[in-house]
């Protein structure tokens, strides 16, 4: 990963965190420089790269403001399915159906925090259900450092994020993609379609406070379930999901 990716990926994770005080204001480019270790110019990368995904915004003669209410806003629409379906008075389900400890692959080496002591992962692969219905195949690698507590869960457990706060496990950052895909084999079948049907996808990583990767997953939606709404203006973005 580039360098100035981790830095806005480090301040992102620290202004969910609430590390930066009342003023709204992050530290001087100068100030930041030093902090990382690196020059201001890839300081300057990380701040644009930052504002141009709503987190931070400039302010001219005065530094980048931090737009902590609009970050904020984006992150939970996105980090929880069964969050986001409660938030609408639906029900979220979820079904295992299957789970195992294997070596991480050479993607994931790289996405669970740059490859450092990443061996093994948990993979699992879970069904994901609205009201009764099948909505989504989800796969998600976690690594070796919180697998234990996964494990340890229920089968059929609505909600992975919310019970892996309740056991003091908080996700403060997420990056998502989003594609389309034809279905393969495998995921038709789970999934009940015909092979090729067009699925949306959804890749991501979440991070903890401290900056340890939680998990990377895969996210394979019914297209005709499930869409998702981008909402831009001077004031920030914010990405959400639209029940079908």
């Amino acid at each position: 990963m580039h360098r100035y990716r981790e830095i806005a990926r480090d301040l992102t994770i620290q202004i969910a965190d609430g590390a930066f005080d009342a003023t709204g204001m992050l530290p001087p480019e100068a100030q930041l420089a030093i902090a990382f270790e690196v020059s201001r110019g890839t300081v300057r990368n990380a701040l644009v790269l930052m504002a141009r995904q709503g987190a931070i915004a400039p302010r001219r003669g005065s530094g980048w403001l931090v737009r902590t209410a609009v970050q904020s806003q984006r992150f939970s629409e996105m980090r929880s399915f069964a969050q986001w379906a409660w938030s609408r008075g639906l029900e979220p389900g979820g079904r295992v159906v299957a789970q195992q400890r294997r070596a991480a692959t050479a993607a994931e080496v790289r996405l669970l925090r740059g490859g450092r002591g990443i061996g093994e992962v948990l993979e699992v692969v879970r069904l994901r259900l609205l009201n009764g219905r099948v909505m989504m195949l989800e796969r998600t690698a976690y690594p070796s450092w919180i697998a234990p507590l996964v494990e340890d869960l229920s089968p059929e457990e609505p909600s992975v994020v919310g019970a892996l706060e309740a056991r003091g496990v908080r996700m403060v950052h997420g990056e998502h993609s989003i594609d389309a895909i034809a279905a393969p084999s495998d995921d038709a079948r789970l999934l009940d379609v015909r092979r090729s049907s067009p699925l949306l996808r959804v890749k991501r990583v979440s991070y903890a406070s401290d900056g340890r990767a939680i998990e990377t997953g895969d996210d394979r939606y019914l297209p005709d379930v499930m869409s998702f709404q981008v909402q831009a203006s001077l004031q920030g973005m914010s990405l959400t999901r639209q029940a079908g």
